[in-house]
């Protein structure tokens, strides 16, 4: 790999495709060149990255029919070994489909949506200060359920409050995404929140132990998690009733979880995609699903038993 600057852009390239899956050329000239003021430099400088990247057997691209013929660019199995031996992305290992030309060409629509999702988290976070990496989105993070049941969130999301949000410590949130391009019924868009609610409550047996005061049960997302992800519903491919109808389900899906605490215990946001094209995630844009009426930030207080829910 003689041409690849491994120190810099090229790497964040290459890791960028192996953790997001896909992206179209103008999401990478916003990752690879942020700092690049001037947009006709930026687009060269990615253009040329990416080439390089092609030539050297670590990336290829299709391009789709539709959309003005949108090139999209992808890891190749080469490009993907490679990248999941850094420690940033060790233990994140996607599916081989990942490469597949065809996979891509079909699963593209559903991808790039989260594709944008994610830099407009990421572009937000630049704006005001926070921290949120390129590498802070991570697609299809597995949590089992037992018996070979799981849920796998379309995406978590890492992100550290700076100074914007008066948090001068830097507190540390995590977010379960899950981006729908109202390719399925509200109903089965509500169907998620039991699974997660699952989740919340899942404590896995170990064969021939029992706990104990010293070792008390430890529910899985424990393991991983200080506090349990927020759950943000990103709406997208609809309009404004579409929205409209996708949340009141969200809503009664919620309603019917309440007598298990889950929906006060857990902020269950849910936003349109063009809402946070146009005025950023860190905006009062977001819906609580039990209070639909409300507008607040996602990054707002955690709820309690005793306070009301999704407090700014």
């Amino acid at each position: 790999m003689i041409g690849v600057d491994a120190g810099s852009g090229d790497r964040m390239a290459l890791g960028v495709l192996t953790r997001y899956r896909m992206a179209a050329t103008e999401q990478m000239h916003r990752v690879i060149a942020p700092e690049v003021r001037i947009e006709q430099t930026r687009r060269r400088l990615a253009r040329r990255r990416l080439a390089r990247l092609r030539v050297e057997g670590l990336i290829d691209r299709i391009t789709l029919p539709q959309a003005g013929r949108t090139r999209v660019w992808f890891p190749t199995l080469y490009g993907m070994q490679l990248a999941c031996e850094w420690p940033e992305i060790r233990g994140r290992r996607p599916s081989r489909t990942v490469s597949d030309p065809t996979a891509v060409r079909l699963k593209a629509c559903h991808t790039l949506t989260m594709t944008e999702t994610a830099l407009a988290f990421l572009e937000d976070a630049r704006r005001r200060g926070d921290l949120c990496g390129p590498l802070d989105w991570i697609p299809e993070v597995h949590h089992p359920l037992g018996s070979g049941e799981a849920v796998i969130p379309d995406a978590l999301l890492y992100y550290r409050r700076g100074p914007a949000d008066g948090d001068d410590d830097g507190a540390m949130l995590r977010a379960f995404v899950a981006v729908d391009r109202a390719t399925m019924g509200p109903e089965r868009l509500a169907a998620k929140l039991p699974a997660y609610e699952r989740l919340y409550r899942y404590v896995p047996m170990v064969p021939g132990r029992r706990p104990t005061l010293q070792e008390p049960a430890q529910e899985e997302w424990g393991r991983h998690y200080p506090l349990f992800p927020r759950l943000l519903f990103v709406l997208d491919g609809t309009g404004s009733t579409g929205v409209e109808n996708r949340i009141r389900a969200l809503r009664a899906g919620a309603g019917l979880l309440a007598p298990s605490g889950f929906v006060y215990d857990v902020p269950v946001l849910a936003a349109s995609l063009a809402d946070l094209l146009q005025n950023g995630p860190s905006a009062p844009v977001w819906r609580p699903v039990r209070d639909p009426d409300r507008r607040v930030h996602w990054t707002g207080t955690c709820p309690t038993r005793t306070a009301p829910p999704w407090t700014n």
